[in-house]
């Protein structure tokens, strides 16, 4: 992945809604009128942020029958830990004098 592409995801994870929408599927695929039920929120407006994480590559869509089945792509979410947790440790080896900071 390219840092743009990062940037698109942290961008949609920049959402408290779509950040919601995440940890709830973490839990397991969902359907889209279950996750309309947790929100007050129109369905328009749900199928936008669902868009937005769809681009992203966060969340993967099935479609059986009438509704969308959600779910969390997990080797993106570990990805993008990964790639936080290396800038961290980058950082643990910096040569600057951190004292002068």
């Amino acid at each position: 992945m390219t840092h743009s592409d990062y940037a698109l995801c942290f961008k949609a994870l920049s959402d408290e809604t779509r950040l919601k929408i995440v940890e709830m599927l973490k839990g397991g695929t969902m359907c889209a009128c279950r996750i309309l039920e947790q929100f007050e929120i129109t369905q328009p407006t749900l199928s936008y942020h669902m868009k937005m994480l769809v681009d992203s590559g966060l969340v993967a869509v099935e479609k059986i029958g009438i509704w969308n089945h959600y779910s969390t792509n997990n080797s993106l979410l570990i990805e993008l830990a990964d790639l936080l947790m290396k800038n961290e440790e980058k950082n643990e080896n910096c040569k600057c004098d951190k004292r002068k900071m």
